[in-house]
């Protein structure tokens, strides 16, 4: 018996479960601290978004880099690292008194914590933790744990602003992502080594010139650009119609709660259908319930549909795209694999965040960036349908 023996399969879920319902719930409410900060600071709403936008970006430019720690020194380690980055940032974001560094704060220093605390580098080592029959059940798993961190940490994060403000609320956040450390070691597996075996190298250039991963880095672009836009932009875009700013929040913990059944039920059915099929029909899908919701007279019950609606194809994207990304490429490089593809699902984040504040300020609504993203999720429909599944044969190692 090992001195790893307890950290089973079971073990090793469970805690990467964990660690996504803190790190994505955490991560999940900006857009309910927006309204507050700006408000208590002079900034525009562009000043904040962009803030956001860069958090957006680095996490995914973060991503492939502890995707590749993760796979060679252990997950373990970059979960600890990552996560006392994540408070830290919290910390610092509660008390900028500038522009600038609430863009270091909540764009760097946040966006790194957050890049190496959710699905890229958790969901690499559960998948590995299962058989082939049961992993997209397990992905399936890891996307709805992230979809109830959503769904709890919403109305306890409006809760703490309302009872102790926005300050003190994020001082709390900061302690809530620390408590990842502590779980880091169910899931500090990595990677045995195999003599022979491909290289890191030779894997990210095997999947470079393969034309499926561009299309999955760039149909990952629309999904960031649409989920983004959304959560940050619905809690501001509600009030402006006159609702009250519960809606909201009420609205983005119903998108939590409806994808926790999505994800896990696209997690089932990657298992028994084609994933680049299933994942044109989301994106198709998408573009439909946000075209009738803009059609559809605004009410509070509207908002609630549509984020009952909207939360079913959430993140169910996640287990998909991670799946494929396994499927095709394999596994002991899934990390850092997942990470570059994923690099483009918070390029779109960026853009999501960034050009919701920029079109309000510019003209005093948010109507074309909702017709941006019904013909986003046009697009990203069609650039999956040529995706190749099939299992790539891995290169062997450069000598």
């Amino acid at each position: 018996m090992t001195d790893h023996s307890w950290r089973t399969p079971t073990v090793v879920l469970a805690c990467g479960c964990l660690v996504l319902v803190l790190a994505m719930g955490v991560r999940s409410t900006s857009g309910i601290f927006l309204q507050p900060m700006t408000m208590a600071n002079g900034w525009t709403r562009a000043t904040f978004s962009l803030a956001i936008a860069l958090q957006n970006l680095v996490w995914g430019l973060g991503a492939p880099f502890f995707g590749a720690w993760a796979d060679k020194y252990g997950a373990g380690r970059t979960l600890v690292a990552c996560a006392i980055l994540y408070a830290l940032g919290l910390v610092w974001m509660a008390y900028a008194p500038t522009a600038l560094e609430l863009a270091l704060s909540a764009g760097v220093l946040v966006g790194l914590g957050i890049s190496g605390t959710t699905f890229g580098v958790v969901l690499a080592v559960m998948a590995r933790a299962v058989s082939a029959e049961k992993r997209s059940l397990a992905l399936g798993l890891g996307g709805a744990a992230g979809s109830m961190g959503q769904f709890l940490m919403l109305p306890i994060g409006q809760g703490l602003i309302d009872g102790v403000g926005w300050q003190t609320a994020l001082v709390m956040h900061a302690l809530i992502a620390a408590l990842i450390v502590p779980l880091a070691a169910g899931v500090a597996g990595k990677n045995p080594v195999v003599h022979g075996a491909q290289s890191l190298g030779d894997a990210v250039r095997q999947a470079g010139r393969d034309k499926s991963f561009h299309l999955l880095f760039w149909g990952y672009f629309v999904c960031g650009f649409q989920v983004v836009f959304i959560a940050l932009h619905l809690p501001p875009y509600v009030v402006d119609k006159g609702l009250p700013a519960k809606v909201g929040v009420a609205a983005l913990a119903l998108v939590g709660l409806f994808n926790i059944v999505g994800s896990f039920a696209s997690g089932w059915l990657g298992g028994r259908f084609t994933k680049k099929y299933l994942l044109a029909l989301i994106y198709a899908a998408r573009s439909v319930v946000i075209g009738l919701f803009l059609l559809a007279p605004l009410s509070a019950t509207s908002v609630y549909v549509f984020a009952a609606a909207i939360g079913l194809l959430w993140l169910s994207t996640v287990p998909l795209t991670n799946g494929l990304v396994g499927y095709r490429y394999g596994v002991r490089y899934m990390a850092t694999l997942s990470g570059i593809v994923f690099l483009g699902h918070q390029i779109g984040s960026f853009f999501g965040a960034w050009l919701g504040g920029k079109i309000f300020d510019m003209t005093g609504s948010y109507d074309a960036a909702w017709g941006l993203m019904v013909v986003a999720g046009v697009w990203a429909a069609f650039v999956h349908l040529p995706i190749r599944e099939a299992p790539i044969a891995a290169r062997p190692a450069t000598t």
